[in-house]
């Protein structure tokens, strides 16, 4: 089933086409400055309206135009503003010279930017870089984010925060830390994964009244997930249903002291809509799992022959957690790939994918952490980070079917309805998630949503969706700190069951 509620993300590059398409349809730059100015004032007095004095931070290009716009209107509405200038204002060209003398004549004083500065508003703006960072920030950038960051001031960021990659969310010295960033025109993909998401705050966006028939023409790097796809995604069951068409899903993993993770696996999927969950895995796990829960069909096994009937019968299979690297694990995995049926391969499974040569397979979804994508990929994590779009689509391209790239602001890549292969973005998820298991959980959920039907690309969107919304409503109900796997499921049935 198809959802088409897109919110697109943009590179840096994609951005500024979109300010020339719009300036090329009679919109001035100079006024697309203006109204960007307008639209953060106003978020400004929304959210600090008792603020009367305000530190704007503008380097040189038009992010300090949009900065000198709003010092211009906070002087109007009889503010104290200091504008501090990274560059002097006089030497400023095009639309951002236009805001400075917008600013000029409302009042407004530039103190030059000097080391012992000390920026004296109630709340500072950042207008240095936006969308301009490339490699190592240069000085005084550097010293002037610093002294941001040290105010202890609240901070709203313009577009993007000073020392984030608009592309890839890395920041390789340092960045702005903001409370709010608000946005223009269009999303920027950076400012939703990697080390983006410790910057960015809360982001708000503004579309500065352009129109999609100019955004349309732009291609776009990824797609922002909606949680809204979830009710699209899982339509409601006819009365007539049976167990038998709600799929049966095969787990397999487990070796000695390791039978939590398969069994949380095999709970997930089961909490999810599969309609059979069988679990392989050592017979010391037996026990456990049949006390947790004892719908599910619990095998003891030794080898793969011990299993060979629910290869076969199985629809799709969730192998990796707790399976080991050795000749055991190495055993069920050969055994497993070489089934037809769809497989969800994690954890360990992704190590031994990769030691068994397995080629390209466009009926698998591979579900790596950024150690485990670094592994696949031949390269280091921090390769992995500084570029996590790019990092998913060479994984998907490498290895076929769909890829989940897991982390803040989790990616996945996968081929869509018209054969193209896509990115999107999960913004959902808090950092309670960061304890043993969260993992597994995905798998199951994953694996559930394959179970009944679902595409693989659906699938998997709908599994992240749901495990980032559950984790986030089950932090709301009782905080992030002791967050654990196995609360995600009662709240993601909720939301997998539309009213």
């Amino acid at each position: 089933m198809s959802f088409d509620r897109s919110i697109r993300l943009y590179t840096a590059d994609q951005a500024r086409e979109l300010d020339r398409q719009i300036t090329d349809h009679g919109l001035t730059g100079l006024e697309l400055m203006r109204r960007a100015g307008m639209a953060a004032w106003r978020l400004l007095r929304q959210r600090w309206p008792d603020v009367a004095s305000l530190s704007v931070l503008c380097g040189g290009g038009n992010n300090a135009g949009d900065g000198y716009v709003v010092a211009a209107l906070a002087r109007q509405a009889g503010l104290r503003v200091q504008v501090v200038a990274l560059k002097a204002p006089q030497h400023l060209t095009g639309e951002a010279q236009g805001a400075w003398h917008m600013a000029r004549d409302a009042g407004v004083h530039v103190t030059p930017w000097h080391p012992q500065l000390r920026l004296d508003g109630a709340l500072v703006v950042d207008a240095l870089l936006g969308i301009g960072v490339q490699g190592p920030l240069r000085a005084p950038y550097d010293a002037a984010i610093d002294c941001i960051n040290r105010s202890n001031l609240p901070v709203l960021a313009l577009d993007v925060p000073s020392g984030v990659n608009a592309d890839t969310g890395q920041v390789e010295e340092a960045a702005v830390c903001a409370d709010i960033t608000m946005t223009f025109i269009g999303r920027k993909v950076g400012l939703y994964t990697g080390s983006a998401v410790d910057h960015v705050g809360e982001c708000v966006f503004a579309s500065l009244d352009a129109s999609m028939r100019q955004i349309a023409q732009v291609p776009w790097q990824a797609t922002l997930l909606n949680r809204d796809r979830i009710a699209h995604s899982l339509p409601r069951r006819r009365p007539s249903t049976h167990k038998g068409q709600c799929g049966h899903a095969l787990v397999i993993g487990g070796r000695p002291g390791y039978g939590g993770a398969t069994i949380m696996v095999a709970e997930a999927c089961a909490r999810l809509g599969a309609g059979l969950v069988s679990l392989a895995t050592d017979e010391i796990h037996i026990a456990p799992a049949l006390t947790r829960r004892p719908e599910l069909m619990v095998r003891a096994t030794r080898n793969a022959h011990d299993i060979k009937d629910l290869l076969d019968a199985a629809d799709v299979i969730a192998i990796g957690p707790g399976l080991g690297q050795g000749a055991w694990g190495q055993g069920l995995m050969a055994a497993a790939v070489q089934r037809p049926a769809i497989k969800v391969i994690d954890a360990d499974g992704l190590h031994l994918l990769r030691h068994l040569g397995a080629p390209h397979n466009d009926h698998q979804v591979l579900t790596p952490h950024p150690g485990e994508a670094a592994a696949l990929l031949s390269c280091s994590v921090a390769e992995v980070q500084a570029d996590r779009c790019a990092a998913v689509r060479e994984l998907q391209s490498r290895y076929g079917g769909v890829v989940l790239l897991k982390g803040a602001g989790t990616l996945v890549a996968g081929e869509d309805g018209d054969g193209e292969v896509k990115v999107y973005l999960n913004p959902y998820g808090n950092p309670g998630m960061a304890t043993g298991g969260m993992g597994d959980t995905l798998t199951g959920f994953i694996t559930a949503m394959l179970a009944q039907g679902l595409s693989l690309l659906e699938a998997t969107l709908t599994g992240t969706l749901l495990h980032g919304c559950a984790a986030d409503k089950a932090a709301a109900d009782a905080g992030e700190r002791g967050l654990l796997a196995t609360d995600l499921a009662s709240f993601a049935r909720r939301m997998a069951n539309p009213q």
